[in-house]
C-alpha cells in the first residue's frame, strides 16, 4: 500500500491519480495515432482533456477542504466517475487493431469445450425469480463499488482506501487493453436472434435492462469488467473487512453467473475477467512500490 504523493503546481498526485491521468493521455494518443479508424477522434481527445482538467481541479480543491466526510467524498467521487468515464472512452478505440469483432472465435471455442453455447443453454433454467436475483446481483454491484470504499475508509483508513482504488484502477486498465486487443461484441449483438426465452423479472430486471440500453455499448466484453471488478471488491473485503466479505460471497458468486445468464457476456469473458483481477492483485503491489521509489527519487532530485 502507498499514499506517497508528488506535489505538482500545488496538486498532490498519488499513485491512483497518476494511473487515471496516464490512461487518459494514452487513450488520447491512441486516438491521434489511429485517427483514421477512430470515429470522432478529436472529440474524444477534447473529452479526455476536459476530464483530466476537471480531475486535477478537484484534487486541488480537496487539499483545501475541511471535514472528514467532504474530503472522503472529494476523493471517492472523481475516482469512481473517472473509472466509469474511461470504460466508455475506450469504446471508439476497439477497432484500431482488428477491423471486426472476434466473437466467432469465442463461440467456436466454447462450443468445442462445452458441446453447447452456454448462454443459450441456460435458457432452459430461466424463471422470473432467478432472473430477478441474478439481475439484482448484476445491478447492486454498482452502488457496492463506492459503498465498500466507504466501509474500508471508515474501518481501515485512507491508506487501505488507496490500495482499493489503485487495484481497481489497474484492473480497469487491463480490461480496457483487452477490449482493444481482442474486441468482442457480446452475445446479444452477435447471437441475439437465437434466444427464444425472454428474461422476465421485476424491478431489478427492469434496472438491468435499462443499464444495458443506456449505459452499455457494443463490445467492452473481454475481460468482463463486472467479473474483474467484483473479484477485486471481494478480495479487498476479505483483506480489510471480513464481515463484508461473507456478505458479498453469494452476491459475487451469483454475479459471475449473471453475466452469462443475463446475456451480457460469454463464459470466456467472465473467466478472463476473474483471471485479470488476480493478475492485477499480483501486479499492483509491485507497481505501488515502484511509485514509492519514483516519488522518493523525484523528491531527492528536486532537493
Amino acid at each position: 500500500m502507498t499514499n506517497k504523493h508528488l506535489t505538482i503546481l500545488g496538486i498532490q498526485i498519488r499513485a491512483t491519480d497518476a494511473l487515471i491521468l496516464s490512461l487518459l493521455a494514452v487513450l488520447s494518443l491512441l486516438a491521434l495515432a489511429f485517427f483514421q479508424r477512430v470515429p470522432g477522434w478529436w472529440l474524444l481527445i477534447l473529452k479526455n482533456s476536459a476530464v483530466g482538467a476537471g480531475y486535477l481541479f478537484i484534487l486541488r480543491y480537496r487539499e483545501r477542504a475541511k471535514g472528514t466526510f467532504l474530503r472522503f467524498s472529494l476523493r471517492l467521487v472523481p475516482v469512481v466517475l473517472s473509472y466509469a468515464y474511461l470504460f466508455g472512452a475506450v469504446d471508439a478505440l476497439q477497432h484500431i487493431i482488428h477491423k471486426g469483432w472476434l466473437d466467432t472465435e469465442v463461440i467456436d471455442m466454447e462450443q468445442a469445450i462445452f458441446g453447447v453455447q452456454p448462454t443459450l443453454w441456460l435458457q432452459s433454467y430461466i424463471t422470473p425469480a432467478l432472473t430477478e436475483w441474478l439481475m439484482f446481483t448484476y445491478v447492486i454491484y454498482i452502488p457496492l463499488y463506492p459503498a465498500l470504499c466507504g466501509i474500508i475508509y471508515c474501518t481501515k483508513g485512507e491508506l487501505a482506501m488507496e490500495d482499493y482504488f489503485f487495484t481497481l484502477g489497474l484492473t480497469n486498465i487491463f480490461c480496457d487493453i483487452g477490449f482493444i486487443l481482442f474486441p468482442v461484441a457480446g452475445p446479444l449483438p452477435m447471437i441475439g436472434h437465437l434466444y427464444t426465452t425472454k428474461l422476465d423479472g421485476y424491478i431489478w430486471t427492469w434496472l438491468g435492462e435499462a443499464i444495458r440500453s443506456n449505459l452499455h455499448y457494443v463490445g467492452g466484453s473481454i475481460p468482463s469488467p463486472h467479473s474483474a471488478a467484483a473479484t477485486i471488491m471481494w478480495v479487498m473485503a476479505y483483506r480489510y473487512h471480513r464481515t463484508s466479505f461473507w456478505i458479498l460471497a453469494p452476491i459475487v458468486l451469483s454475479l459471475y453467473v449473471s453475466t452469462v445468464y443475463c446475456r451480457y457476456h460469454y463464459v470466456t469473458d467472465a473467466v478472463v475477467g476473474v483471471a485479470t483481477a488476480f493478475v492485477a492483485l499480483a501486479v499492483a503491489p509491485v507497481m505501488m512500490r515502484g511509485w514509492d521509489r519514483f516519488v522518493e527519487r523525484t523528491r531527492t532530485t528536486g532537493n
